[in-house]
């Protein structure tokens, strides 16, 4: 009796599949995608490449940190006035200007601070690097494959005028292609929206609907204009908060540990003591 025909493994099939060469981006995102539903590729893997597709077909200018919401020093600040700044933004490099945000001299990064804090001797000016400026057109994908090879992680935006339009990171990049870049605030997706910190304090995740978020800290804030708590923040700012920015609202401080340009993502919550008569 003949044994039966051998399984093929996962690599013939998924060269099976890929032998219908895609004659255009649409047929290969469908090959893909069934490629994914016959189990070839998890969602994960499926969201990577559609990311990394996706980032020839993007410009600077749809993923840039606009020049309104750039964290800047001046030249001619001391350390003892701009390392607030530094801490409460908690960014790695800042562009350094002289008259204005048009005239950048350079980038400091912020590890070149130890310097100051060692004690020895620190002048700004000696500390900087050299800026690098990109059109708002460039392609991402471009953009992308400069900062690998120069080894830089900022550029400074510039408009078809010269002027600065805003200022994009090797990280606004690959979040494009990846997603989100995890870090010590995220949550797990399947985890509750308002956690306990291990300082007492409370991460609340932005998209948190209104009516939680009362029932969980004993307020009573409307959802007339705003769903969620992070509306709840940018409706009481007037804008798109930057990490580090806080408010004080109903006895709550409200501060923002993860946004980018386009949303907010973690906060952190905790009581403001009322202030003694």
């Amino acid at each position: 009796m003949e044994g039966s025909p051998s399984r093929p493994t996962l690599l013939e099939r998924l060269s099976t599949l890929l032998m219908r060469e895609p004659e255009d981006r649409e047929q290969l995102l469908a090959l893909l995608h069934s490629a994914f539903e016959r189990n070839l590729l998890d969602a994960d893997a499926l969201s990577i490449i559609e990311g990394a597709l996706g980032v020839s077909d993007m410009q600077v200018r749809d993923i840039m940190v606009p020049r309104a919401q750039m964290e800047v020093i001046h030249i001619d600040q001391t350390p003892e006035a701009f390392i607030d700044q530094v801490i409460h933004t908690a960014h790695s490099r800042f562009p350094v200007v002289g008259e204005g945000k048009d005239d950048i001299i350079g980038i400091l990064l912020a590890k070149d601070l130890l310097r100051y804090f060692a004690g020895k001797e620190f002048h700004l000016r000696d500390m900087l690097r050299p800026a690098v400026f990109v059109p708002e057109s460039k392609r991402l994908n471009v953009l992308l494959r400069e900062f690998r090879v120069s080894r830089n992680h900022m550029a400074i935006v510039v408009d078809e005028y010269g002027g600065v339009a805003g200022l994009v990171t090797i990280e606004d990049v690959l979040e494009q292609i990846v997603g989100d870049i995890e870090d010590e605030y995220d949550f797990d997706e399947a985890g509750d929206s308002i956690l306990l910190d291990q300082s007492g304090r409370y991460r609340v995740k932005a998209t948190t609907e209104i009516d939680d978020f009362n029932a969980a800290f004993d307020t009573h804030f409307e959802d007339d204009e705003f769903d969620t708590v992070g509306g709840l923040v940018i409706h009481h700012l007037g804008r798109l908060p930057k990490r580090g920015e806080a408010v004080v609202v109903d006895g709550l401080r409200i501060q923002v540990l993860r946004a980018d340009s386009r949303r907010v993502h973690t906060l952190l919550v905790d009581r403001v003591q009322p202030e003694p008569e």
